[in-house]
């Protein structure tokens, strides 16, 4: 099983309490989190996205997002081994070329260690204020997929004219080599179902394990889900307690891995910096006594598309 976190004080989810020092956390907090994952063998560290979010809708999705391209860029530089993971990109807001351009610099940057996490969207108000089209979020995300998928770590892609035909176009850099790991991010079976058409990975977020065991469990998918190098990335909730539940935290475990999932992206209960870096120091143990012992940082390459 791998283990990657849903990194604390780069996002602040609002169906988590969130303690006083993630609240008040800077950038020297992340980066010993970040540290602390490569040493421990953590797989990755991710960053979501939202450029804005309107006031009224923070309650429900936060205030907090920092930009995954600077985030991960400056952890890039202060670590190794760990992944880094866009968890997710917002498609509907980039043109994919400037998404190949971006995160494929920060491939080069950091040796090869990007995973892009992607997704389409939901919230409309956001859509609106930068000019993107939400009623057809679904069929571009599909499209920019397979056109970032034919630049990335390629000098030039052919990108189709409006009127007909295709031109070159060079795009440079591009990707640290010519494959990257692209893992769809959603709520629904539609994800799901893009994530198996065209990526690498499926990571869902805000689905209950009884929600994530409908939608592994319909027909057909099982199949699907066993090709080789697929990633089922779950995120167990509540989240976890190694230290003060060592049990309760290896029966979540046991649970998810149940559902299927090839690695988890965690959130722990914690009280301070230290009390957080003690439950990730606590959580190979608690995968041993699932008798699912941790993986090591390299995630495979599907070949999709």
């Amino acid at each position: 099983m791998r283990l990657g976190l849903v990194t604390p004080i780069v996002s602040l989810n609002p169906r988590f309490t969130a303690p006083a020092w993630e609240v008040e956390g800077g950038v020297e907090d992340v980066v010993a989190v970040a540290q602390a994952a490569e040493s421990l063998g953590y797989a990755w560290v991710g960053c979501p996205e939202h450029v804005a979010v309107p006031e009224r809708a923070v309650a429900e999705r936060g205030a907090r997002y920092w930009d995954p391209v600077a985030t991960l860029s400056y952890l890039a530089a202060r670590t190794s081994t760990v992944r880094l993971v866009s968890h997710v990109v917002v498609l509907g807001y980039h043109h994919p070329l400037a998404v190949v351009k971006r995160y494929g610099t920060l491939d080069v940057l950091s040796g090869g260690r990007f995973v892009l996490g992607v997704g389409v969207g939901s919230l409309r108000a956001e859509f609106s204020l930068l000019g993107a089209d939400f009623e057809r979020r679904g069929e571009l995300a599909d499209d920019a997929i397979r056109t970032i998928r034919a630049a990335w770590g390629r000098h030039t892609v052919e990108v189709p004219k409006p009127g007909g035909g295709a031109a070159r176009w060079v795009v440079e850099p591009s990707g640290a080599s010519t494959e990257v790991p692209i893992w769809v991010g959603g709520l629904t079976g539609r994800s799901l179902r893009r994530a198996l058409e065209l990526g690498d990975g499926w990571v869902p977020f805000g689905l209950s394990a009884d929600a994530l065991g409908e939608l592994l469990g319909r027909p057909g998918i099982a199949e699907q889900l066993g090709r080789p190098g697929f990633e089922v990335v779950l995120a167990p909730e509540p989240p976890l307690d190694p230290l003060g539940d060592p049990s309760g935290a290896a029966d979540a475990v046991r649970r998810y891995a149940g559902l299927g999932a090839t690695a988890l992206a965690l959130r722990f209960r914690h009280s301070s910096r230290s009390h957080y870096l003690e439950q990730m120091a606590a959580m190979p143990a608690v995968l041993e006594a699932a008798d699912l012992p941790l993986s090591g940082p390299d995630i495979h390459l599907a070949q999709s598309g």
